[in-house]
């Protein structure tokens, strides 16, 4: 059997390590505010360390599905030619991928690659009871275990869970209501944070035009915030900590990322069906200055328009080129 104990020691690592750093530079150990700052901490940059690490796997995230944003007209055009033959479909969608290297699944990848994490710190702080005898297990001290054991956010232990028994919650020193309220806040923090990072990609990218891209959306934004409403209660407050925190960095680091790679604008159509690309690429916009700032493109000067020629007057003779040689007709009396 796969064995996870790997991860475990990993994430135990991290997490005294940085706790072992707040407790050089000062942060207080014991209980301010109800709570236990350095643990708390410790969990946040938890999220830092992992997320920093991924930093490079999210740049190729958002670079698929840029790639995959610049295939939805091909993408349309295979849509319209198999209407009604989803098989055929399928397959040419997959040979399209294929050959243009575009991968529809890249865009859960960063979430696949923290599930590890989130399974291992699970584990880790579903161990923290003092009751358990396994004290030292992932390279934990005595001191170390019984530390975290009773550290506390708002007086509500960060291994208690809104669904903990009544005996979980004694062995641990809490209180069942004060558990339950900040475990509760947490939970919907959670959910709301959840749907704002899928929201707001989505929202700069737009829906998808293939129907296996425009699930996979959908199950992010709707489906993944539903699931935690349930599962959010069997999650410890530090797990939740964790997942409330990644929610905040994603998206600062999306906006970040989506300003430095902003989504392709595709090119509107006119009515008879054919693209603007060609009028665009005659008027380019404007080059970014040293600030970001567009410079002015010279104005177009309009064709000079062909000088009028007066008519004749009403009742004037016609007048013969040939006669007059040039010269004026005579004024008409």
């Amino acid at each position: 059997m796969f064995s996870l104990d790997w991860i475990y020691y990993a994430i135990s690592w991290i997490l005294l390590t940085w706790h072992s750093a707040w407790d050089a530079i000062g942060v207080s150990v014991g209980a301010v505010i109800g709570t236990n700052w350095a643990w708390i901490l410790s969990i946040i940059f938890l999220v830092v360390t992992v997320r920093v690490i991924l930093f490079p796997v999210f740049v190729k995230q958002i670079k698929s599905q840029r790639a995959m944003q610049a295939l939805q007209p091909k993408v349309k055009e295979l849509q319209e030619k198999h209407k009604g033959d989803r098989e055929t479909l399928q397959k040419e969608m997959m040979e399209l991928y294929r050959k243009e290297k575009a991968n529809p699944l890249m865009g859960c990848l960063p979430m696949f690659l923290q599930i590890p994490v989130f399974l291992g710190l699970f584990h880790t702080l579903k161990r923290l009871n003092p009751d358990n005898q396994g004290k030292t297990l992932y390279g934990w001290t005595v001191e170390q275990f019984n530390s975290a054991s009773s550290a506390k956010l708002f007086t509500a232990p960060i291994s208690g869970r809104f669904g903990s028994t009544a005996d979980e919650l004694a062995n641990l020193g809490a209180n069942s209501t004060t558990v339950k309220i900040v475990a509760g806040i947490l939970v919907l923090i959670m959910i709301a944070t959840t749907y704002l990072t899928s929201r707001q990609m989505i929202l700069k990218t737009g829906w998808a035009e293939d129907p296996q891209q425009r699930m996979v959306q959908r199950l992010m934004l709707y489906g993944i915030p539903v699931s935690l409403l349930i599962s959010g209660s069997i999650f410890p407050i530090g797990v939740i900590i964790y997942w409330v925190t990644n929610n905040l960095f994603t998206l600062g680091q999306q906006q970040w990322v989506l300003r430095k790679f902003p989504p392709l604008v595709p090119p509107k159509t006119s009515t008879a069906g054919k693209t603007t690309a060609g009028k665009a690429a005659a008027q380019p916009a404007g080059i970014a200055g040293l600030l970001g700032r567009k410079t002015a493109q010279p104005a177009v000067k309009a064709p000079a328009a062909a000088p009028k020629v007066a008519g004749p007057k009403p009742g004037a003779k016609p007048v013969n080129p040939k006669k007059s040689g040039g010269r004026p007709a005579k004024r008409q009396g």
